[in-house]
């Protein structure tokens, strides 16, 4: 029976690590994708102000792109893990 108690034990311990690690990759990896889409608006919106355009054209299609290269961030980590 005891050596059951310590078999679920180290088994919780590497469950839990496993957690920990996982939510400080996926967290990391949230924060990344985030700078990444906010830096192109602003990068857009910036655009916007130096060519004078009446429509946002430069923020959307910047902001396109960030999102774009946040989901390509994001699959291309998934993929090498």
């Amino acid at each position: 029976m005891k050596q059951k108690q310590g078999i679920r034990k180290n088994l919780d311990k590497k469950t839990s690590k496993n957690t920990i690690q996982n939510i400080a990759k996926y967290t990391g990896l949230s924060f990344q994708m985030l700078a990444l889409v906010l830096l192109f608006v602003f990068g857009g919106k910036k655009l916007d102000e130096y060519l004078q355009l009446q429509m946002p054209i430069a923020t959307l299609i910047m902001s396109l792109i960030g999102v774009a290269l946040a989901i390509y961030v994001a699959i291309k980590d998934f993929i090498s893990k």
